[in-house]
């Protein structure tokens, strides 16, 4: 069942054009990796599914509710801005950690902002801060820091801190993970850790969206990969067929930049 649909996005800067006419659909626990070369506009991509940035054109749907389109003004409310990125986790290429929080407090955050809003908060408040905790530590020990859960930022690796924003991404129990270069902000030996954590989430069925840089990782992990160019989808399919069998020239050149591909 299709989870999510983007139809003739478009997005510009000035006169670039960065995303032009992107459309895909993503399936309920399906795991797809964007590939491509720097400033072909997967970042931006993940932006607008995000709501960092607005689209220009087009429409984004998710569970069969349109949450932008461009041609509706009733769907570009500020006010909605923050409910629909709740539909999204956004893993950062560089943490985006708090420093001034531990990792259990990181990820609590901002379940405990939103909890303000219910309203039986001040009624059931120690109740829900217990749960939202419990929670929490549930997570930080899925990405295995269950002894680093009072530590600042500054006291983990940075392995750890991007295992501790996996879990700040996954707190909200958004629909859709999407993780933007993971890895490309870690050393080589940090890298295999994280790789690791979002394995595991393929292997549960986590609906995931993947910009990587890692062919050998997409190969492995994703259901299907979609390859991007100067803001356009030249070639989507099965990991083997892109990145073994590539029907685009634009694609093999891409690829051969890649050893052992």
């Amino acid at each position: 069942m299709s989870i999510l649909e983007v139809r003739q996005l478009a997005k510009h800067f000035g006169a670039t054009q960065v995303l032009q006419d992107i459309s895909f659909s993503l399936d309920q626990g399906e795991a797809v990796a964007i590939i491509g070369s720097s400033g072909s506009g997967k970042t931006t991509l993940l932006r607008c599914l995000n709501f960092l940035e607005r689209p220009d054109g087009g429409s984004i749907s998710v569970k069969g509710q349109t949450l932008f389109d461009a041609a509706d003004p009733a769907t570009q409310q500020p006010e909605q801005i923050r409910r629909k990125r709740l539909h999204f986790g956004l893993v950062f290429q560089n943490f985006n950690l708090f420093p001034q929080y531990t990792a259990l407090e990181n990820v609590m955050l901002a379940s405990q902002l939103l909890a303000r809003e219910r309203p039986d908060y001040q009624s059931g408040k120690k109740a829900i801060l217990a749960e939202i905790r419990q929670k929490a530590e549930e997570l930080l020990t899925e990405v295995g820091l269950q002894n680093r859960m009072t530590n600042y930022p500054h006291q983990l690796s940075g392995g750890q801190q991007q295992r501790v924003a996996i879990a700040r991404a996954l707190a909200l129990s958004p629909d859709i993970l999407c993780f933007d270069e993971p890895t490309s902000a870690l050393d080589p030996e940090l890298t295999g850790e994280v790789l690791r954590v979002i394995r595991s989430l393929a292997q549960r069925n986590t609906t995931m969206i993947i910009v990587t840089h890692e062919m050998d990782f997409a190969r492995d992990v994703a259901d299907r990969i979609i390859f991007m160019d100067e803001g356009v989808i030249v070639e989507q399919g099965p990991p083997e067929q892109v990145i073994h069998n590539p029907r685009e020239e634009r694609t093999r050149k891409f690829l051969s930049h890649f050893s052992g591909v």
